[in-house]
């Protein structure tokens, strides 16, 4: 179950969060309520997060795969952002091309 995290000492460089956006993201630094990390769907980085404010999980890295290859299980996103899908999608159209 993913931890919410309230202040920065509660996670650190090497781990592995849930931004706003619902990317897990590989964790590079904090400071003060500060994170940046880089994300785990597509690679863009810094991923900057204001921890007081913006509800950041900690996840476990078979959750972090769970996001990746499904979504996030608790969390209903519009169409336009379940990367997950677009994933299957462009898969399916390699496969019937």
């Amino acid at each position: 179950m993913p931890k919410e995290i309230s202040e920065t000492g509660e996670i650190h460089p090497g781990e592995i969060y849930e931004d706003s956006a619902y990317h897990p993201c590989l964790c590079i630094g904090t400071d003060g309520y500060e994170i940046w990390g880089v994300s785990l769907i597509d690679g863009s980085h810094p991923r900057c997060e204001d921890i007081a404010f913006s509800g950041v999980r900690k996840l476990t890295p078979e959750e972090a795969w769970i996001w990746r290859t499904q979504g996030p299980p608790d969390t209903d996103l519009e169409e336009k952002d379940r990367w997950w899908r677009k994933k299957e999608a462009s898969e399916l159209e390699l496969h019937t091309a």
